[in-house]
């Protein structure tokens, strides 16, 4: 077997210039609101994180733990991108449930239950078709520019506060969206708004037949003109108005507003400024200078106790309720607690502005007889995120939480949970839509093709020695700066309507195809007589394309398309989501245990509907020697094709989590292996139909290393054989990879699971490791022979086999990206400026 370690000559490139886009809103679903008292304390699952780009994007992340466990070194991973219009960005996102009588009271809401709206600075409010990855509907504010979009808590009507200084409502109750009503109108804009507590109307026992029904009596909104406002919710008129600090006369902007169960009122402003007021006076409770400049961002932790609060000057602080004792009189032995806010932990964890914040489990500002209170044993998620990149997720318990009880901190980033002492992780940035990579290459040509918003760039490596430095022990070497080893070959502007969603390049670089949600444009790479790419566009392509698309009509082509597979768009599979049996068209296929479970339930109503499914194709993989196709999607749903016949071969059983990457060994054209985001993955033999024997060793006794590292696997690739040699040449090693680390894996039968076997029962005897051995690469499995992992490059957007012996690593370094933006707020702390 090759051994693990063995060098090889690596390009380490940061010329590609992929500029990630700039976080503009993050957002958790709500819970379904109680109806009992008190509510029911059980801890929920995680749910779906929705992060809206200034690109228009919107990434859908979900959490990667398994069910019923609370602790998931990956977190939240991208699942799905719904591709924003071009240009557009995405200033406002909101969650409702679709059907909240129909879940309980502690149920998570999926995808499925969900509506998502958004608002990207201008009047148009859009909802998202988050199964077809688009828009499905939009709406005009009719009120011009839409600042904020919150829901009540009921999740029937949605409040936009608008540039003309009204409120308007919209019912989205039935699964509409219209236009409900408008507040009366003030002479300035509404650049926020948020809900009061409503309040529960119990029928009486004439009306059993009827629900209880929860009211909205008004709503909040912070304004252009140095005040807050409350309105009355049924009426639309203005109730109280409450004026902010102002500096030289100028307007202070309230960006962001809040409200607690208890009618408290919190606000952030352009000052700097988190202030507390009494809904019932209109009157300040508490003011507090926590920021040196606008607050832009605000979120209520799940029980109510603690606030949060971000902006421009990148600090997250902390805010507590704490209670307090004191004697009634001087002369009196009676206490009486009180309650205070006090500013309790601050911490700096971006680099630029914050822009949003959210919390998992969420809040819901409900009346102390209906207030949530969660299990104190699992520490709360704040989400964050701004204009550097990236999410960033921090436990959040309170200290009062850890005295009774050692707290779960979910990242499994250290021991500690509290805010102030645990450890945040950033969640890596993707290239590509749906945790793809947007890189490309043409391994005969030495081509790159990097695709942005609605750019493509091609670059070639020249041919050039390179220093072998894949090893453990060494260090990278820098690249000669002397001599030039790439060139930029083609830079593509295209006219598209929505950012661009894949593409990829021919492996001689003759053809690249690319596309957006709604056209797919292929393009011949001509070479010049001095060597220089030119791009021709085939326009024929969509005309061969259309009559294989729904509702399209027909028209003839000079290419053909040989087959049209819609596989994935079938129902008859499918079990609570899950392949529980083979298609009618073919044979068996080997199930794993969990779809034995829910074989019993295969006779679903999804079998009894004959429409087309919904659903991405997130993945496709061909095998070296062209035989077999496989693609997968992002209902876990997995198929293979044979090339040779044109005929669907199988479908695998599904796992827990869509498969992050496929490819097939080129040694062994016929293994497929599925690496997944919780950093596993499974071998398949696509000839026999069945997961090998020895693959199961392999499989389920992952090194720890391996399985709880933060970022997950992005790729996996094979080392190509010689020129000229057969395949089963090429190295008996996979090479799987995630932003921050590649790992070299032996993969191969037979020896290497004897080996494997009696290295796991050496390991069974060592003490346990540590966060740091797990996580930094510590010699907590030194004794691998067959595992080697690497830390040099990061973050990575791309790894591949150009050629064998040469990999290719794309790095996009996070101070290179910073560069590109405007400098980050700064203010000397001591002396003059």
């Amino acid at each position: 077997m090759t051994d693990a370690t063995t060098s090889v000559a690596v390009h380490r490139c940061r010329f590609i210039d992929f500029d990630p886009s700039a976080i503009t809103a993050v957002a958790f679903p709500p819970l379904p609101l109680p109806y009992t008292k008190p509510p029911k304390t059980q801890y929920p699952e995680f749910g779906v994180l929705a992060v809206g780009h200034a690109n228009g994007n919107i990434d859908l992340c979900e959490w990667t733990g398994l069910k019923n466990e609370f602790q998931s070194p990956q977190a939240w991973v991208i699942r799905k991108t719904l591709p924003g219009l071009y240009p557009s960005k995405v200033d406002s996102l909101a969650f409702i449930i679709r059907e909240p009588h129909t879940l309980k009271e502690d149920q998570v809401p999926t995808v499925s239950d969900l509506r998502l709206f958004s608002s990207g600075g201008g009047s148009e409010l859009l909802e998202w078709d988050m199964e077809g990855s688009c828009v499905r509907r939009t709406i005009n504010s009719q009120g011009g520019t839409i600042w904020s979009v919150a829901a009540n808590p009921a999740g029937t009507l949605l409040a936009l506060g608008c540039e003309d200084g009204t409120v308007r409502l919209l019912s989205v109750a039935d699964d509409t969206l219209q236009h409900h009503k408008r507040f009366d109108r003030v002479k300035c804009r509404i650049l926020s708004v948020a809900w009061g507590p409503p309040i529960l109307k119990e029928n009486s026992a004439e009306d059993d037949d009827e629900d209880d029904e929860w009211n909205d009596e008004w709503i909040v909104t912070g304004c252009s003109d140095s005040s807050l406002r409350k309105w009355d919710a049924v009426t639309g008129r203005m109730l109280d108005r409450m004026g902010t600090d102002k500096i030289r006369g100028e307007r202070t902007l309230v960006w962001t507003v809040a409200t607690l169960g208890d009618g408290t009122i919190v606000s952030g402003d352009s000052l700097g400024m988190v202030k507390l007021w009494d809904s019932r006076t209109a009157t300040q409770l508490q003011s507090f200078q926590a920021h040196g400049a606008d607050v832009l961002c605000l979120t209520v932790g799940p029980d109510g106790l603690a606030v949060y609060s971000s902006g421009v000057d990148q600090k997250l602080i902390q805010f507590s309720l704490i209670k307090t004792n004191k004697a009634a009189t001087k002369n009196s032995t009676e206490v009486r607690t009180t309650a205070r806010w006090v500013q309790t932990s601050s911490r700096r964890m971006h680099s630029h502005d914050v822009r949003s914040l959210a919390i998992w489990p969420p809040y819901t500002p409900l009346p102390s007889s209906h207030k949530r209170q969660f299990p104190s044993e699992i520490a709360p998620i704040i989400a964050s995120g701004g204009l550097d990149m990236s999410v960033v997720v921090t436990p959040a318990a309170l200290p009062a939480s850890t005295m009774s009880a050692k707290v779960i901190n979910p990242l499994a980033t250290s021991v500690h949970a509290t805010f102030e002492d645990s450890y945040h992780r950033r969640l890596a940035y993707s290239s590509g839509p749906s945790s793809t990579s947007a890189i490309s290459i043409a391994r005969q040509a030495r081509l790159v093709s990097c695709m942005q918003d609605s750019r493509v760039s091609i670059w070639r490596i020249l041919k050039k020695p390179l220093s072998p430095s894949l090893t453990e022990d060494e260090t990278p070497e820098e690249p000669d700066n002397t001599s030039a080893q790439w060139e930029k070959c083609v830079e593509m502007e295209l006219d598209v309507h929505t950012n661009l969603v894949a593409s990829a390049i021919s492996d001689d670089g003759k053809w690249i195809v690319v596309s957006d949600l709604y056209e797919t444009k292929l393009f011949r790479l001509v070479s010049d007589a001095e060597g220089r790419l030119k791009p021709r566009r085939i326009r024929s392509i969509s005309e061969i394309l259309s009559p294989h698309l729904p509702q399209k009509p027909a028209s003839t082509g000079d290419p053909r398309v040989l087959r049209k597979f819609d596989h994935h768009r079938q129902r008859n599979t499918l079990s609570r989501n899950r392949v529980t049996k083979d298609l009618k068209v073919n044979g068996d296929v080997e199930m794993s245990t969990a779809d034995e479970e829910n074989a019993e339930d295969s006779e679903s109503s999804d079998e009894d509907d004959d429409s087309p499914l919904l659903g991405s194709v997130s993945r496709i993989a061909i095998s070296a020697d062209g035989q077999w196709l496989a693609t997968t999607d992002d209902r876990c749903r997995t198929h293979v094709f044979n090339l040779d016949s044109i005929q669907h071969h199988c479908v695998l059983p599904s796992f827990q989590h869509p498969a992050q990457s496929l490819a097939f060994d080129p040694a062994n054209p016929n293994l497929l292996i599925l690496a997944f985001p919780n950093n596993t993955f499974q071998v398949y033999d696509v000839e026999t139909r069945q997961f090998p024997a020895w693959s199961h060793e392999l499989c389920n006794n992952l090194p720890k290393r391996f399985t709880t590292l933060h970022d997950p696997i992005i790729g996996v690739t094979f080392e190509p054989p010689p020129a000229g040699a057969p395949s089963q040449s090429s190295g008996k090693f996979a090479v799987f990879w995630g932003s921050s680390w590649l790992c070299k894996m032996g993969f191969e039968d037979g020896p290497f699971r004897e080996r494997f076997s009696k290295k796991r029962r050496r390991e069974s005897t060592k003490p346990p490791p540590s966060y740091k051995n797990n996580n930094d690469g510590g010699p907590d499995e030194p004794h691998y022979k067959e595992f080697k992992m690497i830390t040099h490059y990061r973050p990575l957007l791309f790894v591949d086999y150009l050629a064998h012996g040469e990999l290719i690593v794309v790095e996009r370094p996070l101070v290179d990206v910073l560069a590109t933006l405007p400098p980050a707020y700064f203010k000397h702390k001591y002396g003059a400026s």
